[in-house]
């Protein structure tokens, strides 16, 4: 499968979601199907235990959610997602999720979501549904 390029009209809608540049999440590869996301855990990021708010690494996973079931240009929309959370991390930790095509349908999609930490230690998992839309992601 061939990765896209940030040339590529799909990768650049994706990659400017303005929530996602926000938190400082960056999309860093994209091919039909799969997606993997970045971001590093920021001071502010944390609830009052100390640890990353479980809504910051859910963010993220759902971002990967959204650009592999964006990544063949057509929109897709989420209809469910749930997360367990495995590990807890540190702020300054940089995190990675991938998403992961299990099944494409015609009018939904079924994805797997990992959020790791950039050594490898797996932080949450994910199960996503999307329902795709008839129209395409960007103008022709």
């Amino acid at each position: 499968m061939m990765t896209k390029q940030a040339s590529d009209p799909v990768f650049l809608k994706i990659s400017q979601d303005p929530f996602a540049k926000w938190m400082g999440i960056e999309l860093q590869e994209l091919r039909p199907g799969y997606s993997r996301v970045a971001m590093t855990l920021a001071p502010y990021m944390v609830n009052f235990h100390g640890i990353p708010h479980g809504g910051a690494i859910f963010s993220l996973a759902d971002a990967a959610f959204a650009a592999a079931g964006n990544s063949h240009g057509q929109k897709a929309v989420a209809l469910s997602m749930t997360i367990n959370y495995l590990a807890a991390t540190s702020p300054g930790v940089r995190l990675v999720a991938e998403a992961e095509e299990l099944r494409k349908g015609n009018r939904s999609g079924f994805y797997q979501i990992t959020v790791r930490t950039e050594g490898g230690d797996l932080i949450a998992t994910c199960q996503a549904v999307v329902h795709r839309k008839s129209e395409s992601l960007v103008e022709k």
